[in-house]
């Protein structure tokens, strides 16, 4: 269950980003910065695979993600399961099937803290938070790249490393891969990416 959320909000910093045109590194993360201030809402399609190092198979789901500023996010696996994440404000739901959960962050420290990240990927700190992570871009072809490498216990026990790639055409991020400490990766397409466009309120509800 806790990497489901981590992934998620990995994915959510990886969305409200976009790249400077001219590479320098400090540049591209600044200008990174100063385009997700002007997000207001991103809602888009995704397809996950994940590689397993130990059965040599790969697992491919597919979802929508849905999210609103300031506190408001929608993560949803459509096929071949469904399972639903969504903060909205103070509160998480968790639902899978018929089954579902509601936390109070105000009193669980994990989801508040990943829900600080979140907030902080949605604002477009991710790359300027020293505290979750090293950050370095690099220029390839027509893509930039940038690798995330983790810096707190939680994080660290999970992933090596986590690479985004941009288009630097649409200045969007296309490809976010998730390198395991067991070998593993997942790695996740983004496609139909709409900015600020308007998002149902009943699509963020706590029920």
């Amino acid at each position: 269950m806790k990497r489901t959320f981590i992934v998620t909000l990995i994915i959510l910093g990886c969305i409200a980003t976009s790249v400077a045109q001219t590479f320098n590194e400090q540049q591209a993360i600044q200008e990174i910065s100063k385009a997700a201030a002007t997000i207001k809402t991103l809602q888009c399609d995704f397809t996950q695979t994940k590689s397993l190092k130990m059965l040599g198979d790969k697992m491919v789901s597919k979802g929508k993600m849905y999210c609103a500023q300031p506190n408001q996010l929608r993560w949803e696996y459509t096929t071949p399961y469904t399972y639903t994440f969504i903060l909205n404000n103070n509160n998480v739901l968790l639902k899978k099937g018929a089954t579902s959960e509601v936390v109070d962050l105000n009193q669980n420290n994990m989801f508040k803290e990943i829900a600080r990240i979140m907030m902080n990927s949605v604002l477009g700190t991710c790359l300027t938070d020293t505290k979750d992570f090293k950050v370095g871009v690099a220029v390839n072809g027509q893509q930039y790249k940038a690798t995330l490498i983790p810096l707190k216990k939680e994080m660290k026990q999970m992933f090596t490393k986590i690479v985004l790639t941009y288009d630097t055409k649409t200045t969007l991020v296309k490809q976010v891969d998730l390198f395991e400490c067991n070998g593993d990766n997942t790695t996740i397409e983004l496609q139909n990416i709409k900015k600020n466009n308007p998002i149902n309120a009943t699509v963020f509800n706590i029920k």
